[in-house]
C-alpha cells in the first residue's frame, strides 16, 4: 500500500483488493484482451487485470511507484508517463482505470472524444458528479452528446469516500463507455459534429436547421444520443 498523505494531482487510491477484483469482473475483461490501466498507482487494478488473463499496459507517472509496479506486477508492461499524455494503442483495446480526480475530465476527453481510437470499452473511476453528469439519460453537456454518438455511457457503481486513500471529499463512481456496434454519427465527421453540438449549446438550439444537420450526419431528426442504433 502506498504511503498515506495527499497524492499529487488529486489521486485517491483504491484501498481494497477485493473491490479492484469486482471492478475488473464488472468490466467483463476477457483472456488475452489488451487493457490499459491509467494511473496504476499501487497496482490493485493491474494485478486484478493480470489475474483475469489480460495483456496489461500500466501507466504510472510516479517513478518510485512505477518501479514498485515492475516488481509486483511483472506480467504488465509499465509505462512511466503522465496520465494526461497517454499514447493509446493502435489496436483494439479496453481501459480499466482509477483516474486522478483532478485530471479525469481531460483524460476522458482525450479518450472518448476520438472515435478513431480502437477503444472497445472503458470503465473509469472518476468523481461521482462527473460520472452522473456524463451518463444522464438526457445529456446536459457538449461532451456527453458528442461521446454518446459513439459510446453508450452508464454508471456501473457508486464508490463511497472511505474506499479510497487518502479519503476524497466526495464519492467516486465507475463511468462505463461501451462502444456502439453502429455509431450514431460517422466517425469521419467527428470534428464537424462537435462544432455543430457546441453551436447548438451556445445558441440554445435557436436558428439551427435541425433537418439539414440531421441529413449531413445521417441522423433521424430528434433522435436521442441515448437511443440504440
Amino acid at each position: 500500500m502506498a504511503s498515506a498523505g495527499v497524492r499529487p494531482g488529486g489521486r485517491h487510491l483504491l484501498c481494497s483488493r477485493s473491490l479492484a477484483e469486482e471492478i475488473v469482473r464488472d468490466a467483463g475483461i476477457g483472456r488475452g484482451e489488451l487493457v490499459v490501466d491509467v494511473g496504476a498507482g499501487t497496482g490493485l487494478l493491474t494485478r486484478a487485470l493480470l489475474d483475469a488473463g489480460a495483456r496489461v499496459v500500466a501507466v504510472e507517472p510516479d517513478r518510485r511507484s512505477a518501479e514498485r509496479l515492475r516488481r509486483s506486477c511483472p506480467g504488465a508492461r509499465v509505462v512511466e508517463a503522465p496520465a494526461q499524455g497517454v499514447e493509446w494503442p493502435d489496436e483494439p483495446f479496453r481501459v480499466v482505470a482509477n483516474l486522478p480526480f483532478q485530471a479525469a475530465a481531460g483524460i476522458c476527453r482525450a479518450l472518448l472524444g476520438r472515435p478513431s481510437l480502437q477503444l472497445q470499452s472503458a470503465d473509469l473511476i472518476v468523481e461521482w458528479d462527473l460520472a452522473a453528469k456524463r451518463a444522464r439519460l438526457w445529456p446536459s453537456t457538449v461532451a456527453a452528446v458528442v461521446w454518446g454518438a459513439w459510446y453508450e455511457l452508464s454508471v456501473v457503481r457508486r464508490l463511497p469516500p472511505e474506499l479510497f486513500v487518502p479519503r476524497p471529499s466526495a464519492a467516486g463512481g465507475v463511468l462505463r463507455a461501451a462502444r456502439r456496434a453502429v455509431p450514431l454519427v460517422d466517425p469521419g465527421a467527428a470534428a464537424a459534429f462537435e462544432r455543430f453540438v457546441r453551436l447548438g449549446f451556445a445558441r440554445g438550439g435557436r436558428d439551427l436547421d435541425a433537418h439539414a444537420w440531421a441529413r449531413r450526419f445521417r441522423l433521424e431528426p430528434g433522435r436521442n444520443v441515448r437511443s440504440h442504433p
